[in-house]
């Protein structure tokens, strides 16, 4: 293990976290948006994205296999895989006033749930603020270290 693979592994958390928090704030600015995308002819409204994050490299391991000296399994990081479309079904408001409602008076509204997208928006920040401490952590030691050779 280099030196510097803990700032690179830190550095990957960060960016995978900043896409996180960036995919949270679009399902929440289109939490309204009943007009996304075309489908067959038809508008169907906004779909929520999900950030799907994996380990970066042929392995990844656990803080306990690290202390246990297999330093054959040391991770190399994550990386973002892919940003898919949340499954679950749109929700339905009746409104027969509303332009975008159906023959039944019901309108599609986005499947977004702000509450969810804020616990998700917590969870990234704090992810987020915890890898920026481990880098400073592992930027202050590697700074000792070269004070040692004076």
């Amino acid at each position: 293990m280099s030196m510097f693979q803990s700032l690179n592994i830190s550095a990957s958390a960060l960016t995978a976290q900043r896409l996180r928090m960036d995919v949270i704030s679009s399902n929440i600015a289109n939490v309204d948006t009943t007009r996304a995308r075309l489908v067959n002819g038809e508008w169907e409204p906004y779909r929520r994205k999900v950030v799907v994050v994996e380990p970066r490299g042929e392995q990844f391991s656990s803080y306990l296999q690290a202390a246990l000296g297999r330093t054959d399994a040391v991770g190399s990081g994550v990386r973002v895989r892919e940003i898919v479309d949340d499954p679950a079904p749109f929700k339905l408001l009746y409104d027969p006033d509303h332009p975008d409602a159906g023959d039944d008076g019901y309108v599609r509204l986005p499947n977004v749930d702000p509450l969810k997208e804020m616990v998700d928006l917590i969870g990234a920040t704090r992810s987020y603020e915890a890898n920026v401490t481990a880098l400073n952590a592992s930027k202050e030691m590697l700074m000792k270290a070269l004070e040692i050779g004076k």
